[in-house]
């Protein structure tokens, strides 16, 4: 190569090749990067598609199909390992605003579950099957009463209308206290596909609250709990006033007559004992089932069809356990109108907590359910005592 060339600027063929060689290199490296990235987001995408592909096939939770509604699947999440980003994101979406309340300490149970919880309470052997239950938003319900008769005549065109008195109402307060209930599950087990958690977890708190409620609706004092009929002032129904519950004697220490229940029926009030029903618990059932009538016909008979309440003087009878065993001078069978006379009052939501650090390896699920009841009018109910007086 002649030196003129070398003067014009022209590089040796050398470091011609060497640039060349860099540039190809740096090109190579750009394209090499690009090929890992795709590689990478491909085998994301994949991932992705192998994961909605696989679960699936897994054996399916109670109601979580693909059918389930989003609620189910986050609450059931929620249950088994603690994830509550579906909930969360179920209320940031505003699909679900009621289901998730985790500024209260813990989350509402989806519709589903929390029906099944109350459909157990609705069947079990307590006082709640024949009281009226309402539903109420606030800490407390009011029952207003109609002490007084409001006065009424008839008129003529001559003589002056005579004015009436004024009603007295007076204002009955059922509070509402917390029901709860912890049961607890190994985290193995929840882990387990084929464990129904919801089933399991209904079933639990359901037989916990039922029974807590059908003892505090008969014997509650009312002190963080229901007030039950038996906390009430019982006076004989010849001296009954207001406040206090009636009594019948049956006559005889600890022992009855057929014409003692006949005595109870008719101490109630007419238009309360259309509707009434018998409260007593198997042990007086049994005794009260051998009574007969004067022409040797038994008082008690049992139901026609299934699932049909037993009869005893043609009302129906509720057999609750928590009602007290006969003895002396016990009030053990109570007749009256039960919806008129004793309200359940209760929150519609039943909340759940996740706890899995209190009682390691296991997980305590803390529910709560807030419910009150009391006598709402001491005229509706009548109470048999097994004593002389």
């Amino acid at each position: 190569m002649s030196e003129s060339k070398m003067m014009g600027g022209d590089l040796p063929p050398a470091e011609e090749v060497r640039q060349a060689v860099n540039g190809f290199v740096t090109e190579f490296k750009g394209f090499q990067t690009e090929i890992e990235t795709k590689l990478q987001q491909t085998e994301e995408r994949m991932t992705m598609l192998d994961r909605k592909m696989t679960l699936p096939a897994r054996t399916p939770l109670s109601a979580a199909n693909d059918t389930a509604a989003p609620h189910q699947v986050a609450f059931q999440a929620y249950l088994r390992n603690g994830d509550d980003d579906g909930l969360r994101g179920l209320e940031l979406e505003g699909k679900s605003m009621s289901t998730a309340v985790n500024s209260d300490g813990g989350y509402l149970v989806d519709p589903q579950t929390s029906e099944r919880v109350q459909s157990v309470l609705n069947t079990t052997a307590s006082i709640r099957a024949i009281a009226a239950v309402v539903q109420v938003e606030a800490t407390s319900y009011d029952v207003l009463v109609d002490h007084t008769d409001v006065g009424a005549g008839w008129a003529t065109e001559t003589d002056p209308t005579v004015e009436t008195d004024t009603p007295q109402i007076d204002r009955i307060t059922i509070a509402l206290h917390e029901l709860s209930a912890l049961p607890k599950a190994s985290q193995r087990l929840l882990d387990d596909s084929a464990f129904d958690i919801e089933g399991w977890l209904s079933g639990r708190i359901a037989d916990k609250f039922a029974r807590a409620e059908a003892d505090a609706f008969i014997n509650g004092d009312g002190i963080d709990k229901p007030k039950g009929l038996m906390a009430h002032t019982a006076v004989d129904n010849v001296i009954w006033s207001w406040g206090n519950l009636g009594y019948v004697p049956t006559g005889l220490d600890g022992d009855l007559t057929a014409e003692a229940i006949v005595d109870l029926v008719y101490a109630l009030g007419a238009q309360y004992r259309a509707n009434g029903s018998f409260v007593m618990n198997s042990k007086t059932a049994g005794l009260v089932r051998k009574l007969k009538d004067g022409d040797g016909r038994f008082m008690w008979s049992d139901g026609l069809a299934a699932g049909e309440p037993a009869r005893l003087m043609g009302y129906p009878v509720l057999v609750a356990e928590d009602m007290p065993d006969v003895a002396s001078d016990a009030m053990a069978i109570a007749f009256g109108d039960f919806n008129a006379g004793y309200t359940v009052a209760e929150r519609p939501d039943l909340r759940i907590l996740r706890d899995p650090f209190s009682a390691k390896p296991h997980v305590l699920f803390y529910a709560t359910k807030r419910v009150g009841g009391d006598v709402s009018d001491f005229a509706a109910i009548k109470l048999l005592k097994f004593g002389l007086a």
